[in-house]
């Protein structure tokens, strides 16, 4: 019966006494790929985010990479700020590489599948790069702090050494989340589902899909969550508020216009980051809808990668002579 059944679908089973069940069949084929569900339920909603991904995609390319050609080529812009500006860039370059070119071939025909390997590759970057994204905005702040409350001693604390051990500490938090957290997420026994309701191997979805309790791993998550997104954000709540009063004691009006530019491309940055790292995952059981959580991913994996060249630019006058100079000097 079992036999009959499989061979419909294109199984076929050894006439011997190890036969292998149809559900173990299925076990071992979702141990090979997953189905990237993602947005295949609204197919014209498809073709039109087809577009705007891509021309989302190529805009963020292009942006950080200038981003990171002006920071290197002018020196001028040879800084800790601009040093810190370079590696976020870098990271959304990579963040956004991890899932977008996925998403494309997905959006762009009728195959939505990833292999088991791709699969793990792509939560491994997501989780690191997420990671390293929320402690290296923080070190961004503590710059921004230095620069402002202790403007005479900057050069002296934000030293070079100084500078690739934040860094480094950053890139490490980040890798350390991924070793805990993407074995854990997929070694998880899924009984066969392998449709996953994303457009991507992010975690609460691969965990959803599970067919064991998963308050444990939930708790983990949540924890983790805690220790790698609130401490960060506290400290650049911290930073902030005394920036704010080191400001508020500027008496020159063209001094505090520019700390305030300064410090409001970052801050702009952080709260488009964590106001949706936030509500994503610092919800106990990750109660957002599913809509919501493709959406919302959506926008901090594309839509702020690509949002922070254009702050960065627009805001300050230090980039923009730079991009001038090289112009000019072409």
């Amino acid at each position: 019966m079992v036999q009959k059944f499989g061979a419909k679908f294109g199984f076929h089973y050894p006439h011997d006494r190890h036969v292998l069940t149809f559900d173990a069949m299925i076990n071992q084929s979702c141990q090979e790929q997953f189905i990237l569900l993602g947005f295949s339920d609204r197919p014209r909603l498809e073709s039109i985010l087809f577009v705007f991904v891509l021309i989302f995609y190529l805009v963020t390319l292009v942006g950080n990479i200038v981003i990171i050609l002006v920071s290197h080529l002018d020196p001028c812009l040879h800084t800790p700020m601009y040093f810190f500006l370079t590696n976020l860039s870098f990271l959304d370059l990579c963040f956004t590489t991890s899932s977008i070119p996925q998403l494309l071939f997905n959006l762009g025909g009728q195959d939505k599948t990833i292999s088991y390997t791709g699969c793990a590759i792509q939560l491994f970057m997501f989780l690191g790069l997420g990671g390293t994204e929320c402690v290296l905005l923080a070190v961004m702040a503590y710059d921004r702090f230095t620069a402002i409350c202790k403007p005479l001693h900057y050069s002296v604390i934000m030293h070079s050494q100084l500078c690739w051990k934040l860094v480094s500490v950053a890139w490490s938090v980040g890798l350390l989340n991924s070793l805990v957290m993407s074995p854990v997420t997929m070694k998880l026994p899924r009984c066969g589902r392998c449709q996953v309701r994303h457009f991507l191997c992010e975690m609460p979805a691969l965990i959803k899909i599970a067919c064991v309790d998963t308050v444990a791993v939930e708790s983990t998550v949540f924890i983790l969550s805690v220790i790698i997104v609130l401490v960060p954000l506290a400290l650049i709540l911290v930073s902030y508020s005394y920036i704010a009063l080191a400001v508020m004691r500027i008496k020159s009006a063209s001094g505090r216009r520019k700390a305030f530019n300064t410090c409001g491309s970052h801050l702009t940055v952080v709260s488009l980051f964590y106001g949706n790292i936030i509500y994503m995952y610092m919800q106990p059981g990750h109660k957002a809808s599913q809509d919501q959580g493709k959406f919302l991913t959506l926008f901090y994996n594309l839509v702020t990668p690509m949002l922070n060249p254009v702050i960065y630019t627009l805001r300050n006058k230090d980039v923009k002579g730079a991009l001038k100079r090289l112009v000019t000097r072409k």
